[in-house]
């Protein structure tokens, strides 16, 4: 049974919000929210706005013409340190999802290589690295990941280095918005690529592409998106921001209720205004299957852990490294504190 108590809370001050997303499994409690009418129960009405590109989005809540969005776990970070752009103090009161990566290699550089799945992601990153070094004529495989500042982009070089393979020396590395990365894998316009659900098992179930690691093997249980809304935002709309939270918290409780809550889920992400036929391989929301093993709902996965951003701080680190900066730690505390999400839940 759902809390009731939980929207006994201060009147929202905006009733309408816009929240952007990009179309991915793991926006499925903001698309759960609203279909199911958890927003509503909170005085909230919530439209979703579908953003292709991760940089367009972030643009957008930066602008406010997104009253916040579904984000990757190191965006809210990067834009607050500046890092690709005017420093922009964004938080992220709410954890989306863990894990939901996927690293796959064309179906062809698959045979050539021998690079396959196994327990070990090394393995199959030293199948690649062994079929770069017989062919150094070759040209060098075209690998895409979602955005400089994301999961996808940093797990795919810790994968490299497994093999043996730098970005740049033997590996080209380019960006793609995720729903673009199918289509251009079956084109040939890049070898593999690393992202998140549904395209990575997409890929595999055309034929055009083979699950080579996962992200959960990789980094095992990282934040992967979370809740980003700017903190003059918050600031100005806690209340709705509360709402949001706890709207958020029924809609993790429901899919955790029962198998049938989570078909449901999938039925809705596959409609048109979400992800559309991407899901039509899936007979129902994913709930944490090897080896992608991705965490959508449940248990404490939305309250901010500033802890298990450990890995993603690191991989900032050394980006910010490379251009003389360091990363502020109070900053990054401040980003991922669970204060908004404890006070709207009364933790």
């Amino acid at each position: 049974m759902r809390d009731t108590t939980m929207s006994s809370a201060a009147t929202p001050e905006l009733a309408h919000l816009t929240l952007g997303f990009i179309p991915l499994v793991d926006a499925v409690l903001l698309i759960v929210a609203r279909e199911q009418g958890f927003f509503a129960e909170q005085d909230l009405e919530v439209t979703l706005s579908r953003e292709n590109a991760w940089s367009t989005l972030r643009d957008k809540v930066a602008a406010g013409l997104l009253d916040g969005a579904h984000m990757l776990a190191p965006l809210p970070l990067a834009m607050s340190l500046g890092m690709e752009r005017a420093p922009c103090d964004t938080l992220a009161p709410a954890t989306l999802s863990h894990n939901g990566n996927a690293l796959v290699l064309s179906s062809r550089l698959c045979e050539q290589s021998g690079a396959a799945l196994g327990d070990d992601p090394a393995e199959s990153a030293r199948a690649l690295g062994e079929w770069r070094a017989r062919h150094p004529d070759a040209a060098r495989p075209r690998l895409a990941m979602v955005y400089p500042f994301s999961c996808q982009h940093f797990l795919l070089r810790e994968w490299l280095a497994l093999g043996g393979l730098a970005a740049g020396r033997d590996v080209d590395l380019i960006a793609l918005p995720p729903p673009r990365m199918v289509a251009a894998l079956r084109e040939g316009q890049i070898d593999g690529f690393c992202v998140g659900e549904p395209w990575g098992s997409l890929a595999e179930h055309e034929g055009v592409g083979r699950l080579v690691a996962s992200g959960a093997q990789l980094w095992p249980d990282h934040p992967e998106k979370v809740l980003g809304v700017t903190r003059s935002w918050a600031r100005r709309y806690p209340a709705t921001l509360g709402a949001l939270l706890r709207a958020l918290k029924s809609a993790s409780d429901w899919l955790a209720e029962t198998p049938e809550h989570r078909r449901q889920a999938r039925d809705w992400l596959a409609l048109p205004p979400y992800l559309d036929r991407s899901v039509s391989h899936l007979d129902s929301l994913p709930a944490g299957q090897a080896p992608i093993c991705q965490r959508l709902y449940g248990g404490d996965l939305l309250r901010p852990d500033v802890e298990a951003m450990g890995r993603i701080a690191e991989a900032l680190q050394r980006q910010l490294r490379d251009k003389g900066r360091s990363l502020d730690i109070r900053t990054l505390h401040e980003c991922h504190a669970p204060v908004h999400f404890d006070a709207a839940l009364h933790q």
